[in-house]
């Protein structure tokens, strides 16, 4: 989570560097996340934009109104959270652009290390800013919401969706969206192509690996995706060309239970939330995919190759073998 960057945010308004909204007014929050502090006074209703199923689910616990896409117009102010993605940030302010009034408040704020110094100058190529703090190593800056659209446009245009090979329609912000991941293509290089039955991708992206499991396997009956960040699955939902029945799962599969039952998954599970590996989101993703399993079912995935993620397959599985690897990566199967 951004905790830093949160607490940069809402410093303009606690330094009282930008006036507080309105009270009864309503302000959409772009890229919420969770555990921030409303500053004192801060009394107005906030509509809260989170396509991360994990910071989705918490935010909505805490008895915020929180959807996964922007929905609404006229707000009277937005806050734009900045994240490592240039593409999504400038897609996010351009979005506020659009929602807010005209005149309206967009305050913007992220990390010093991930790009916000770049980013306040790039605004400000486009529209006048009137002000920036800096502040718990991050930078807040905020401007009035331009009469006309020909920022956002810029911004829209600078960041179009990309058809990858000829086929994979993707946006900034999602997993390599702008290249298959290597890992992906290593996995689906060495799976068999004799795939039957009910399947499941798991955290299947916009959708590379399920639309090539659906290709080169004609027996499929069912294939399901389950993905947390929600826009990738929207693509996904384009992506997929296949004639068995398809279903698409936005879900946190390390805290939400998955129903149905495969006779195979499949997966390239992240490994971190930030700059840091953390082997256990991989290793919660093969727990989760050992109890969606049938009994004989076959799990493949793909894995960076120091992850240590042998052992928890012995503990979750009968049998398991390394069946591939390249300079970055390996591929498992594992049958439960």
């Amino acid at each position: 989570m951004s905790a830093e960057p949160l607490k940069t945010l809402f410093h303009p308004f606690e330094a009282e560097a930008v006036p507080l909204p309105r009270k009864g007014g309503h302000v959409v929050f772009l890229g919420a996340e969770p555990a921030f502090r409303l500053p004192e006074g801060f009394e107005t209703a906030l509509h809260l934009v989170q396509g991360f199923r994990p910071h989705f689910r918490a935010l909505l616990a805490s008895g915020f109104n929180v959807t996964p896409q922007a929905e609404g117009a006229n707000f009277d102010a937005a806050l734009v959270l900045a994240g490592r993605h240039r593409g999504q940030n400038e897609l996010r302010i351009a979005e506020a652009m659009e929602r807010v009034a005209a005149g309206g408040l967009i305050v913007v704020a992220g990390g010093k290390d991930d790009g916000i110094a770049s980013l306040r100058k790039r605004i400000d190529e486009l529209v006048p800013l009137d002000g920036h703090l800096p502040k718990h190593h991050g930078i807040a800056f905020w401007f009035a919401r331009p009469a006309d659209s020909r920022a956002a446009s810029v911004l829209r245009a600078a960041n179009p969706d990309l058809v990858l090979e000829g086929r994979f329609r993707t946006a900034p912000g999602m997993f390599s969206f702008d290249k298959v991941d290597t890992g992906s293509r290593l996995l689906v290089d060495n799976l068999p192509n004799d795939l039957r039955g009910n399947i499941a991708d798991f955290c299947a992206g916009w959708g590379y690996v399920a639309a090539e499991v659906a290709a080169r396997s004609s027996g499929i009956s069912r294939l399901d995706l389950f993905e947390a960040d929600f826009a990738s699955l929207e693509a996904a939902k384009g992506n997929i060309g296949t004639a068995a029945e398809t279903h698409f799962f936005w879900t946190d599969l390390l805290s939400e239970p998955v129903e149905r039952r495969y006779d195979a998954i499949v997966m390239n599970p992240p490994f971190h939330r930030s700059r840091a590996a953390e082997p256990e989101i991989g290793a919660g993703m093969i727990q989760a995919a050992a109890k969606a399993l049938k009994p004989g079912g076959r799990l493949f995935m793909v894995a960076n190759r120091q992850l240590p993620y042998e052992a928890v397959l012995a503990a979750a599985f009968s049998s398991h073998a390394e069946t591939a690897r390249n300079g970055m990566f390996k591929v498992f199967s594992a049958r439960r």
